[in-house]
């Protein structure tokens, strides 16, 4: 019996790609192959291959996003925006997509295709799907490196990518920004260094991005995964929906995150949630005096079911000139992109072309 195997490297599991493309045949009847791998399609998100697939003699060309596993609904939203910065149809290709998994990309419109010849693919001339289908076998490896992944490294690697100076700082700074043990610091940056995702080295100064946009989409992926479940999420409602209007954060140490982050970064976005993000107390006898003070003045309601929802804040950065109490852009991208909402999605977008792209251009 054969067996199909997760790779832990997105760049090995591209071998498998011919595979899956022979799958789809024995399923569909529908042809393909793979065309280029690591194509260079735009400035930004670059996609690990470039799929054609054929019928009736019209070809059909995919840029191709390679994920060792999709089990978490907040990958698809991630995927979903990658493809929205390029102007070719794009397609997810993983070992297995399960049944589930299936009915999510279809509601969101997302083409996929697995080893065990599973797929989506809609569009003008080319009907598709295709789910059930079992892989004869499923081994199960790591999905890469601990240090790449835990909460902890997703604390750094914010921090990093918020001020990208930290780079190069002694490593205390790192560790007042991110609250981390000192002795992560270093795990983390041999990991970045392994993966290349960074270069140089502290002493000298010269320590750089080297794939910052990758990286920024592996933090978006796993945030909502690996680190949003450990920030102590309370939940609240309001009787007026319009409070957050009036509401002043100043002097909490809090920050307005997910949708009304949106709606101040872009005023594009009407808020039908409310995410806050706000500062641990550090006096432990007293753990919820900036939350007690938020709900005194806004007469907010514990209700595990309410739209407000509070977490703490994992991060302890200036806030911004223009934005200061607002999550930094690539939080409230993050949160957006975990929604699956198409409207989330949308103006996730647009957070990401008005304040994170250039950023990331000039690291």
């Amino acid at each position: 019996m054969a067996t199909t195997t997760l790779i832990n490297d997105e760049r090995h599991l591209l071998d498998e790609l011919g595979r899956a493309l022979d799958a789809l045949e024995r399923t569909t009847g529908v042809k393909g192959r793979v065309a280029t791998l690591e194509p260079k399609v735009g400035k930004g998100y670059r996609p690990d291959a470039l799929i054609d697939i054929q019928v009736e003699g019209k070809k059909h060309r995919y840029a191709v996003e390679a994920k060792t596993r999709v089990d978490r609904l907040a990958i698809l939203g991630q995927v979903r925006a990658q493809f929205a910065q390029i102007d070719k149809r794009g397609i997810l290709f993983a070992p297995y997509i399960t049944a589930a998994i299936a009915k999510e990309c279809r509601k969101l419109e997302l083409a996929f295709l697995d080893i065990a010849g599973n797929a989506y693919l809609h569009e003008t001339g080319l009907h598709v799907y295709i789910t059930g289908e079992k892989p004869e076998g499923l081994v199960t490896t790591a999905m890469g490196p601990k240090g790449g992944g835990t909460a902890t490294a997703l604390r750094i690697v914010f921090a990093l990518m918020c001020n990208p100076e930290l780079l190069n700082a002694p490593y205390r700074e790192i560790v007042e920004a991110a609250n981390v043990a000192l002795g992560a610091i270093g795990r983390v940056f041999d990991d970045l260094e392994k993966r290349g995702y960074i270069a140089g080295r502290q002493k000298k100064r010269n320590r750089r991005f080297l794939e910052p946009m990758r990286l920024f989409e592996e933090w978006v992926t796993n945030y909502p995964i690996k680190l949003r479940p450990k920030l102590n999420a309370r939940r609240f409602r309001a009787a007026n929906p319009d409070w957050w209007k009036q509401a002043d954060l100043a002097g909490l140490h809090a920050y307005w995150g997910g949708e009304i982050a949106a709606h101040r970064l872009t005023n594009y976005l009407k808020p039908a949630t409310c995410t806050i993000y706000i500062e641990p107390d550090q006096n432990k006898a007293e753990p919820t005096r900036a939350l007690a003070r938020l709900v005194a003045a806004n007469r907010l309601r514990a209700d595990p079911e309410g739209d407000i929802e509070v977490l703490d804040a994992f991060w302890y950065l200036p806030p911004t000139v223009a934005y200061p109490d607002v999550v930094p852009p690539i939080l409230a991208y993050a949160d957006l992109i975990a929604t699956l909402d198409p409207r989330n999605l949308e103006v996730a977008k647009l957070i990401r072309e008005q304040h994170i792209d250039n950023a990331f251009a000039k690291a």
